[in-house]
């Protein structure tokens, strides 16, 4: 197996990823109409420029192994798990019109916080964030409200199971115990989301009493009976949970190669599983239940060219991260060892954070994983402060930015869709430096210090 010389590669090799951070950052904002409608094909020259440097460099055996590694082992995985998902919790439909007063709005942002370690943060954002925005949408101060759904939904409520973020699913197939996240980072999860969630309520009080001053606007939903459709679709998303713990569990031991790649039986048993069930859904649901919902393919489209474009650009940095000490980063990854040779628990909870802000947060995690040792017992007992750290800042700082975590972007795009006024990419990011990264120096303090 080829791979890349990450201690022989300089900083350079990150332009490519950083460029095409900046452009997903500014295009939006400074040329929105050439982005709407080439976004795939700026994400595609970014990754270009990712990839034939590399085989330049590197050779094309290297270079294309690295690559279609990444994306047959890693990208494909994670997309057709996200594209189902997003089609059948599109087909499950919270009829009727939920007022977005404060109390509601909390009430809904903790059901999909408690939701997300069950069903997954994409899971629970895709069959609560429409309710959530039907519930707001004749507020004239509404998208704060979506971006606390990011905080709260999106992120922060899936780090009690390996279900609910990948992250810790990564963790979950290294070796570490199904519920060893619910023990040891319940106390972490508890603080920082009740404290985002009180801080979101007292926002969405002062903000809903300055409305009432304010013209009113007619509500576009009209006023029905609060009912759950779309039945059906329950039992295709336990379907999709049961896929992922079957591969977790059954070990057939069979690699299949594809275009050199080896691919293991049980995730390809796990991803044609999950996509049967996405297409069962597209027959069983109720075209109308998907109409109500504002389904549209767009969402899903633009995560899936934007974050086939990360994943290429990635590769390098990941391999320069992997290096070590002896690569670029290694005054970075030396912050994580105190002096006596320990492992310093709040800079990794810090660095593996930042990283997840802006790069992938499941192969962050799983960097850090193997620079903490690798050895999942060791980890879940003489080192467990040091994976708590680990987890919590894989999971909590992917709510830093609009691609810390895949359903931040889906749901920035559906919100986006359905004409809510979002911040761009550095507009959001003030909302997190604002409320997510004071509430985690306390967090850090407390539990990492």
């Amino acid at each position: 197996m080829h791979e890349l010389p990450g201690a022989a590669m300089s900083l350079w090799w990150g332009l490519p990823f950083a460029g095409l951070l900046l452009s997903i950052a500014t295009g939006p904002l400074l040329f929105h109409h050439l982005w709407e409608h080439h976004y795939g094909k700026i994400a595609a020259g970014w990754a270009a420029l990712a990839v034939v440097p590399l085989a330049v460099t590197f050779g094309i055996p290297t270079a294309g192994e690295a690559v279609l590694h990444t994306l047959l082992t890693e990208y494909m995985s994670f997309i057709i798990l996200l594209f189902a998902l997003y089609t059948i919790s599109g087909g499950i439909l919270l009829a009727g019109n939920i007022h977005g007063t404060p109390l509601t709005n909390a009430g809904l942002l903790l059901i999909g916080a408690l939701l997300a370690s069950v069903i997954g943060t994409t899971g629970a954002s895709m069959i609560l964030i429409r309710p959530m925005l039907r519930a707001n949408d004749n507020r004239p101060f509404n998208a704060h409200v979506v971006i606390f759904f990011i905080f709260l939904v999106s992120n922060i409520g899936g780090s009690l199971t390996p279900l609910g973020d990948p992250p810790l699913f990564v963790g979950f197939l290294r070796g570490v115990d199904f519920f060893w996240t619910t023990v040891h980072i319940l106390p972490d999860t508890l603080f920082v989301g009740g404290l985002v969630l009180a801080v979101f309520l007292a926002i969405d009080l002062v903000l809903h009493r300055r409305e009432a001053g304010l013209p009113k606007i007619k509500d576009p939903t009209p006023d029905t009976k609060v009912r759950l459709r779309g039945l059906a679709n329950l039992p295709l998303l336990a379907g999709v949970i049961g896929a992922i713990l079957l591969s977790a569990s059954w070990k057939p031991g069979v690699s299949i190669p594809v275009v050199g790649v080896g691919l293991e039986l049980q995730n390809l048993v796990r991803d044609a599983i999950i996509l049967v069930l996405a297409f069962l859904s597209l027959r069983v649901s109720y075209k109308s239940h998907r109409e109500a919902n504002g389904f549209t393919w767009g969402p899903i489209a633009e995560v899936a060219k934007l974050f086939a474009g990360i994943f290429i650009c990635i590769v390098p940095v990941i391999a320069i991260l992997r290096a070590g000490h002896d690569g670029a980063l290694a005054p970075l990854v030396a912050l994580v060892t105190s002096a006596d040779g320990q492992p310093n628990d709040l800079a990794y909870f810090w660095l593996t954070g930042a990283l997840s802000s802006f790069l992938d947060n499941a192969p962050t995690y799983l960097v850090f994983f193997e620079l903490a040792g690798g050895d999942a017992q060791h980890l879940m007992t003489e080192a467990a402060s040091t994976l708590a750290a680990i987890s919590a800042g894989a999971v909590f700082m992917g709510a830093n930015t609009y691609i810390g975590n895949a359903p931040n972007f889906m749901v920035f795009a559906i919100a986006r869709h359905r004409g809510f006024k979002m911040p761009g990419f550095f507009g959001y990011m003030a909302w997190s430096g604002l409320v997510l990264i004071p509430t985690f120096l306390i967090a850090g303090f407390l539990f990492f210090g």
